[in-house]
């Protein structure tokens, strides 16, 4: 692309391949805490038969990030790193598919693209995860970026943080939404606190928050606060089915889950949809109260189906769901 388009939202992160294996033999072994503690169960030893497999290509919290923004109109991106395989190569094509910009996907030689494996039992799932460590590092050739969305990356991946924070410093018109993954809330707060410092808008769920704040709360204003205290403007933690809130350090607000149209079929990619399209919103003009009533809509319409990006609506199809939303689908100020 040309040195001088501008790009609307650049995703930053990992790239994965999603093997969703439908379990029909397995039990839930319930937790004495929380749901976290509980555990999926197969015999031990046996040959254990499964419904079907899925494939999905191109995946993942900054992947499933570009596709949103792209199927709600902005100008989309994604930086991100493939092994030099066919499911790299697939990949690609299903990025492009999607009008996603190609140009700073990174093929390694002699690394292997990453690919995960779905346990889908009912709604829920557990993914098997092993992220190949690239070569990460910023290309020389981007032009404007207005927003940089950055999620899942692997272990190996601190240098590559400070060199985002850099950038984002010598960019001030660029603006960062951060949403940590597994490897990222593993580095803590303090190797990151130029990335939490130059943070716009911060998504977690409440699970996540307590982990990285290192506190054993449910208290929402707590778990806000300390997140706000490590530098992100605006705080948005969701929490699950109870509904989603956001903070811009002064106003707290809290919008229920938008009702699903249907039973939902499987809950991977709810919160990436949710943080991404929160994110395209704001990227747009929105207020906190608009975009906190955009984010569940895209949720509800991911669990809709298998994966995390099948349900991702267009900017049309979200608006005609937040015309037709009930009475009590309406923000609230918590303070």
């Amino acid at each position: 692309m040309d040195k001088n388009d501008k790009i609307d939202f650049l995703a930053i992160g990992d790239i994965v391949i999603d093997a969703f294996i439908k379990l029909k033999d397995a039990h839930v072994h319930k937790g004495l805490d929380d749901a976290e503690s509980s555990e999926l169960c197969l015999r031990f030893g046996d040959k254990v038969p499964y419904e079907s497999v899925k494939i999905c290509n191109a995946v993942g919290n900054s992947p499933n990030a570009s596709v949103s923004a792209s199927r709600l109109g902005l100008r989309s991106a994604l930086l991100t790193n493939t092994g030099e395989d066919k499911n790299g190569m697939d990949c690609i094509e299903t990025l492009k598919k999607e009008n996603i910009i190609t140009d700073f996907v990174k093929i390694e030689n002699n690394q292997k693209t990453n690919y995960h494996y779905v346990l889908w039992y009912g709604v829920e799932r557990t993914i098997l995860i092993k992220h190949t460590e690239f070569d990460y590092k910023l290309p020389d050739n981007l032009p404007e970026v207005g927003w940089i969305y950055l999620s899942s990356l692997a272990e190996n991946s601190l240098p590559y943080h400070l060199e985002i924070a850099e950038y984002l410093k010598n960019h001030p018109e660029t603006k960062l939404a951060f949403q940590p993954g597994t490897f990222q809330m593993k580095i803590g707060t303090e190797k990151l606190r130029d990335i939490y410092a130059h943070t716009e808008i911060f998504f977690c769920n409440v699970e996540e928050a307590e982990r990285i704040l290192n506190i054993q709360t449910k208290d929402i204003k707590t778990l806000i606060k300390g997140i706000h205290d490590l530098g992100p403007k605006i705080v948005a933690i969701s929490d699950g089915p109870s509904g989603a809130y956001a903070s811009n350090g002064t106003d707290i607000y809290f919008m229920p889950m938008y009702p699903d149209i249907a039973p939902p079929i499987e809950r991977t990619g709810a919160g990436d949809a949710f943080s991404s399209t929160f994110t395209v919103a704001i990227a747009l003009g929105k207020t906190i109260p608009e975009a906190l009533a955009w984010g569940p809509i895209n949720s509800m319409s991911v669990v809709q189906y298998v994966g995390a990006q099948a349900g991702l609506l267009s900017r049309v199809k979200l608006e005609e769901y937040l015309q037709k939303a009930p009475k009590d689908y309406i923000t609230s100020n918590i303070n």
